[in-house]
This record gives C-alpha cells, structure tokens and sequence, in this order.
C-alpha cells in the first residue's frame, strides 16, 4: 500500500511539474524579441528602440513621427492587453472581452459615448497630427505582431487581439478624463440629492470651506457662519459605513534657482493613482531632430498614447496635479425640454449583442437622479476635450513657452507646473476648461445654460517666480478667492496635504533632489492631531480599562509609520464617527442611488462643529447622548480592527492594516496566479491627507524630481516595471527601489537590448 501512494504521489508531482512547464512554455511564446532588425514602410529613416537595465524604452529616430512609431512599437511589445482595456473601458467595450460581468460598467460607460466623440475629434484634428497618430498606431501593430504569440490574458479570455486605430489613442486621453473627473459630477450629483431631501443651507454645512487653504496668493475663503441646520428625525438603522472615493490627485512643487546650488530651477512631481500590474506609466526617452534642432525627451508615457506626459528635455521640467476646477454642470430638464433616444449597441463575449437605451439632449446625455431628469454638460464631451497638443511640450524651452501653450492643450485640466534651466518656475492650468463663466455644484436651469460651454477658456491665471521663490499644488483651490468664483470648485482636496507641503517648504532656504525626495516621503499626521487628542481624552476618562489604547496613543509617532498601532486607532475612530453622524443621510441618499462618498473629503470642518457643539438632533437614535456617541465610535473601531485582523494589537500595525498590494487584475480573480503576476506586498508607509499618499492599492504612481540642465542627478522611481509579461526580465525592475525610496535615475543606464527597425526598401 506504502508504494502505492508513493508511486501516486510521484504520478501527481511529474503531472503537476508536467503542467508548470506548459504554462511557462506557452508564456515563453508570447515574449516579445528585444534585439534585431526588422523593416517598416512606416518610417522613413531607421529607428532604434533600446532597453536599459530597468527596460526603459530609448527611442533614436530622425523625425517625431519616427519616433512615434518607435514608442508606439515598444509599448504594443510590452504593454498591449492594458491599452486594450484602457480604450475598451473608455469606449464601454469591456463586454466583449468579459461577457455579461462587465455589461453595466459598459453601459455607465457607454452613458459619455467617448469612442464616437473620438472618432469626430480625429476627423478635425491638423494633418500632421493624423499622421503622427497613424505613425504610432502602425508601430503599436507592429511591435505586437513581432510578439507572435497571443500574451496569456487572451488566452485566458478567449479573445482576439484587435489591431490598434488612430482614435484609440484619444481614447486612452478620455480614459484619464474618467480617472480624473468623473467624481466632479458625481459629486454634484449627491449635493444635488442632498439639497432635494435636506434643503440648500444642508449643502452650505456640509460643504463649507475648510481652514486648510494653501492658495498660491495666501487668500482665504470666508468661512461658514450660520447656524447648524438641525437633521431630520433619524429611523433606528444600522450605522452605514460611508467609504470615500479614491482623491485621484498628485502633489507638485517647485522652487526657483535662489533656492538652488545650481541656478536652475527645481520640480517635483508625484501623480496619485489606483496601482496594478502593470503599472500605468511606461518610462521612455524619444532623440529625434525637428527644424535641423535634436531633442531628447525623457519621463513616462501613457500605453496607448505617443506623448511624454511628465518629464523633462533639459531646458524645461514639468508635472500635472489634477485640477479638480469645475468642470461638469447638471441641467434640470423639464417636459418641454428637447431629447431623443439612441441605441447604443454593446457586443458580448459570445458573439451576441446588448442594445443600451440612452437619452440626449442638446446640452449632454440625460440621467434621473431623484426621478427628475438632468442634462450632463461636461468639458469631456466638448470638441475641445482632447487632442494632441501636449506633444508641444517636448519642445519649450523656457518657462513663457509651457505657459503660452497650457491653453491649448487637449487633456482633463491639470496644475500644470514648469521649471526652466534658466531658473523660472511657474503655474498655470493646462487642459479643457469651459469657457461658460458661472460654474454651478448643483443643478441650473436651462435659461442657465451658457453657450460658451462648446468654448475653450483662454484666459487662465497664473503665477511665475513668486517672490517666495516657492510654488505648490496639491489638489485643493489654488487660485485666487476671486477666481475661485470664475473657475468653481470640482471636488476640491481639503487643503491639508497641500498645507503641509507649503509647509515643509517654508523650512528650508535651499534644496536639492535628495531634499524633495524626502518631502515626497513625508508621513507625519498633522491632520490627525486634533483627532489623537479627541481620543485620547476620551479614553482618559476610563485609564486602567484603557490602559494598553492609551499606551498606543502615547506612542504612536504622530506619523502613518509602519509600525504605529496608534495610528490606526485614531485614523479608524475618525473614520467611524463620521459614519455614525452622517448614517442617516448615507441611507438617504442609498435609497436614491446615491452617496455621500462624493462628499466625504468636504466634511471635516463641518465634523469638529458638530462635536463642539453637540446639538441634540445629530445624535443617532442609538445612542441617547453625545457621550455615549463619542464612547461608540471607539467601540465600533474596536469591533472593525478586531474583526479584520484579529484581537492582537500588535496585528493593528500601520503597515500591516495599510499594506501595499499591487495586483494583477487577474490574480484577483485566479488567485493560483497571484504569486507570478503580482508584485510584492511591502509594509504601509502613507496614507491620506499627508504628502506621502498610499493605500492599499493607491497611491504615487510616479516619484519624478528634476533640474533642467542637471538631469545626471534627476530621479525617477516607478512602483513596477516596464512589461506586462510575468516572465520578462523587467516585469518587476524597479519596484524594489520605489518600495525602499532609493533614488532612482530618470535617465537610462546601460543598454541591454537594442531593435533597429529600417524603411521596407533599404
């Protein structure tokens, strides 16, 4: 019997290396080749496509178009299946890879009809961009057809590879538009729910400005000074848990050459995203001549477009921050308002189709919120919306040149900031801003409606070598009081992040990158302070029943560090208390399809007026009183921590209840592959409301500081490398140094692969 089970076991082992060879020989097929030549009728000159040690793309070409065909044939080698789902999800054409799963992010998607309005753009756009488009689009078929070998996502799917077209290149842009601003309307929306069940002076309350301002100017918004609106009579409920949405953002800063040893300027730039495998930046530098002068371009790209979307060329250095300016109004329709019906026609996995009803009207599709019909005019679905402008960039060569272009430049509008090597730095909005001049959080009237909305806004304000010598942005108002009336606000950032970063900055007269590296790294909780020391006089009533709480508190570092239990305790009590006082409305809205999670960053000064005055008709019906309020809010952090990671404190770490765990997004739902396809967990090191941005999956996507002139010292850390595919040698390059902070370079290091691609008759 003994050997029986011996020669099974031996059967099972041979059978199960049997099937891991298998798996690793497919997935060897579908390696792309990284040395040789190869031949094109696309270019007109050869053009070489190298890999340094990080698998950094260094495109040589003798035109930008060449050289939009060698970026574009890097990433269909090494990035193909997530630019597919980034044109897919924006086009609402996730269905046809994922079946009747993705049928109705297809149709929320489906609701902007972006892959129609890309295929309307392209048709205007300048000759000499179309080419540039078909340039890139024939390198990104190309470099995948040299693949050979379907990548395994494919085959897991069952799905063809379709061949790349010029407007999915636009719609990678409007991918970024639904990343970025999706939540301004939807943000409106709740506060137009909030308004229709509550009343506007709700709104006022909820939405009030925060005493954490860091415009560029110093203005302050006048704060809230009316009463506390009293809250309806709450139904005993359970307490809802209001989870806020993810504040897709960045941080930027830069300083002027007075606070350098190099007199050039300096920037710093950290774009904040949702992280997965692969990451969504794709490190490249294009060399190529254009009107007899060469450039060299050098940062991250976006899989799927041929632009350099942050970096530097040596004259200037720039990074975005998202705008969060106002750029969505919802306008209430009536029953003499003029709409029609589409069919919006969604193919399956299978071969079948899905037929979407979908609503429009002349100022955008319709939606009902509250069983009331609401236009969405939104700067996405203007003319204006996307283009491909950005490229122009590549080629300023002074601060006034990146200023003169930020106008024109099709993207979701951005805090542009700029350096130059002569030692300027400045700030300015960059992208699509309606020109429609009285922005609305809720809902208008169509007498309301500006024709202006099919406008570009022109004049734009900004602000160049301040007398402080210091510039920052962090996704909170930036501009003036007085134009915050101009330009609105679109979900802004509370303003304690940028704080912060003003801050720090005013500690120090001179900088170098190892110095805005460490800002970058910046965890200290001067947000949670005032939570800590609500806490911990809270527990303080109850010492000996508190004591081990306490201790934690004593010690929590005033930082999301690691190894802070502290920390946890006052970040989840915050969090806690906020469900328990805004549950009612939470369901509220729930029932309307609605929420608060919109909402959410708006509440913190509205938060501490309701704890200092503690008024009646705000205490959730299961309690009787505010004390008892406060007491359950720990309580229930207890339960929360308890029942995620157990009853060990110790377990209760920073950096493990914030672990970073960037996944693939089919490990998630093969989790046999989640070894092979994901990166590595590393310990919680950030979190919200701090410069150092990080949670679980979410967080800086990019760590990007350069001088202009100085670009030997310049960093770039990416947390992942630069392929798609689980067996290259660059699928995880990189993700260690950006896990340890080390300082990587953003220029390439040693070469170790090279393709040289010639015109077909050479």
């Amino acid at each position: 019997m003994f050997k029986v089970i011996k020669r099974l076991l031996l059967i099972v082992v041979i059978l199960a290396l049997g099937g891991t060879a298998i798996v690793y020989g497919v997935l060897t097929l579908s390696l792309p080749t990284l040395d040789g030549k190869g031949r094109s009728d696309a270019v007109t000159q050869p053009v070489k496509v190298a890999r340094d040690t990080l698998g950094q793309a260094v495109i040589t070409a003798a035109t930008r178009h060449d050289a939009a065909y060698g970026l574009g044939y890097a990433h269909g080698q090494d990035r193909f299946f997530q630019m597919d789902l980034l044109r897919r999800n924006a086009a609402g054409e996730l269905s046809e890879l994922f079946g009747k799963a993705a049928l109705a992010l297809d149709k929320k998607m489906r609701f902007h009809q972006l892959r129609k309005r890309s295929q309307a753009i392209l048709k205007t756009l300048p000759e000499a961009d179309k080419q540039l488009l078909k340039s890139y689009a024939q390198g990104v078929n190309e470099g995948l057809a040299q693949v050979g070998y379907p990548s395994f996502e494919y085959l897991l799917t069952g799905a063809e590879q379709q061949p790349w077209q010029s407007e999915d290149s636009l719609l990678v842009i409007f991918s970024m538009y639904l990343d970025l601003q999706t939540a301004t309307f939807k943000r409106d929306q709740a506060l137009i729910q909030i308004q229709q069940q509550y009343g506007a002076k709700m709104v006022e309350f909820l939405t009030q400005p925060s005493q954490y301002q860091a415009a560029l100017d110093g203005s302050v918004l006048t704060p809230y000074s009316q009463t506390i609106p009293q809250l309806p009579t709450q139904p005993l409920a359970a307490i809802k848990s209001i989870t806020a949405n993810l504040e897709v953002g960045s941080n930027n800063w830069a300083v002027t050459a007075d606070l350098t040893n190099t007199q050039a300027a300096m920037l710093s730039d950290d774009m904040h995203l949702s992280m997965a495998v692969p990451v969504i930046w794709y490190r490249a530098q294009l060399n190529y001549t254009h009107h007899n002068q060469a450039y060299q371009v050098t940062g991250v790209s976006l899989p799927g477009a041929p632009a350099i979307v942050v970096g530097s060329n040596n004259k200037i250095a720039w990074g975005f921050t998202n705008g969060y300016i106002d750029t969505a109004d919802w306008i209430a329709l009536t029953d003499s308002s003029k709409t029609w019906q589409v069919n919006e026609v969604i193919a399956l996995d299978n071969g079948s189709v899905e037929t979407y009803p979908l609503t429009l009207s002349e100022y955008g599709p319709v939606k009902y919120i509250n069983n009331q019909p609401y236009a969405l005019s939104w700067a996405a679905h203007q003319p204006y919306a996307v283009d491909m402008q950005l490229l122009q960039l590549e080629q300023a060569e002074t601060v006034d040149d990146a200023l003169n272009i930020a106008s024109s430049v099709g993207i979701p509008v951005q805090n542009l900031m700029v350096v130059d090597s002569q030692g300027s730095a400045a700030w300015k909005h960059m992208g699509g801003i309606p020109a429609r001049t009285v922005p609305s959080e809720l809902a208008i009237n169509e007498n309301e409606y500006a024709a202006t909305w099919q406008q570009n806004e022109v004049i734009r304000p900004f602000v160049k070598n301040p007398e402080s010598g210091r510039l920052w942005t962090g996704n909170s108002r930036v501009v003036s009081a007085e134009d915050n009336a101009r330009f609105g606000n679109g979900g802004y950032a509370l303003g304690a992040r940028a704080t912060q970063i003003r801050d720090r900055l005013f500690e120090k007269q001179q900088f170098n990158e190892g110095d805005f590296y460490q800002l970058q790294l910046d965890n200290q909780a001067r947000f949670l302070t005032p939570w800590h020391s609500l806490l911990l006089e809270q527990l303080k009533q109850q010492p000996e029943h508190n004591a081990d709480y306490i201790n934690a508190l004593d010690n929590w570092q005033q930082c999301a560090c690691s190894t802070s239990v502290g920390y946890t305790l006052v970040k989840t009590y915050r969090d806690e208390l906020i469900n328990i006082l805004f549950s009612s409305i939470e369901a509220s809205l729930n029932q309307q399809d609605g929420t608060l999670s919109y909402v959410k960053r708006d509440l913190e000064p509205a938060v501490w007026q309701l704890i200092k005055a503690q008024p009646a008709s705000w205490v959730n019906p299961q309690f009787t009183n505010w004390e008892q309020q406060l007491q359950a809010a720990f309580e229930q952090t207890l339960a929360q921590l308890t029942a995620k990671f157990g009853n060990n404190m110790q377990n209760w770490q920073w950096g493990k209840v914030n672990e970073l765990a960037i996944e693939h997004p089919f490990a998630k739902q093969i989790p046999l592959l989640s070894k092979l396809l994901n990166m590595p967990t590393a310990p919680g090191f950030g979190d919200s409301y701090m410069p150092a941005v990080q949670k679980t999956s979410f967080g800086a996507s990019q760590r990007f500081i350069a001088q202009p002139g100085h670009l030997e010292s310049a960093i770039l850390t990416v947390p992942g490398g630069q392929s798609g595919h689980p067996l290259s040698e660059f699928y995880r390059a990189g993700f260690d140094e950006y896990v340890e902070g080390k300082h990587t370079p953003l220029l390439p290091q040693t070469f170790m692969h090279q393709i040289e691609i010639v015109p077909i008759n050479d």
